[in-house]
């Protein structure tokens, strides 16, 4: 008897019809059976938002020949809740792959990451789980020089899991002189928010919120470092946020 194929949910926050799905759909068809699910438009920077007070709709789509998808009408979180629980229904996926996105998730992005809530919510329900980001925002992102690598690493992870919860964050720099893979931590640095004031038609305020991102680590052992030098990062990220080295300082005030 042969063995069973692999079983894949494919999902992002750029909506079902990026290019970067596609990219990553065929990419990981070559290693099982591919389910894709994805919001019905643009998710960016929605992190770990879910649907509450209002109803989610999950439609069956064909975009792609002998390929199952299905839009949702919610957040990335969302679709792979939707997948687990409807599409799956309990019967979990061997590997859960999000991307691949237009625009970096290194360093604090994580945090803000449809892309990689996605994956977060995905290694959560104790499926192995791995986001995929590129540097270019365009429709046009050349995605090929990557994917050699996404699919090395999908195969990594299908063949030997991840410990337990965790998942990892896969940044890939632009062009194609991609060096190869530093496994890295996460780069300390935030973003300086500012806010673009105009007026509309009414005389009314509004906002764009615009800002540049500060670096405050000059490591060379950080996602940030690895992609400024044409290496792909790969960070293990968990969804425990407890602060482990802070336990035994908060012991010590007496609470």
């Amino acid at each position: 008897m042969s063995k069973q194929q692999p079983t894949i949910l494919v999902v992002n926050d750029d909506g079902i019809t990026a290019p970067g799905i596609k990219a990553l759909m065929e990419t990981v068809q070559q290693l099982g059976r591919v389910v894709v699910v994805a919001p019905d438009s643009p998710q960016s920077g929605m992190g770990h938002a879910i649907t509450i007070g209002k109803p989610l709709r999950l439609d069956r789509v064909e975009l792609y020949d002998g390929v199952e998808m299905y839009k949702c009408s919610g957040t990335p979180v969302d679709c792979v809740k939707l997948a687990v629980n409807r599409i799956f229904r309990g019967k979990k996926p061997d590997l859960c792959v999000s991307g691949i996105n237009h625009g970096l998730n290194n360093s604090i992005n994580v945090l803000y990451s449809g892309t990689m809530s996605a994956a977060v919510e995905g290694a959560i329900e104790g499926i192995p789980s791995i986001g995929f980001s590129l540097d270019d925002y365009t429709l046009q992102a050349n995605f090929k020089p990557c994917l050699p690598y996404v699919r090395q690493i999908a195969e990594q992870v299908l063949q030997r899991g991840l410990p337990s919860g965790t998942l990892l964050n896969v940044n890939f720099p632009a062009g194609d002189n991609l060096k190869g893979i530093k496994v890295c931590r996460q780069a300390h640095g935030k973003w300086a928010e500012e806010f673009d004031e105009r007026m509309d038609p009414h005389k009314r305020p509004y906002y764009w919120l615009t800002g540049e991102f500060q670096l405050n680590d000059q490591g060379q052992d950080t996602d940030v470092w690895a992609l400024d030098n044409n290496y792909a990062s790969v960070v293990p990220v968990q969804f425990d946020m407890t602060a482990h080295h802070a336990i035994s300082v908060l012991n010590s005030w007496g609470l």
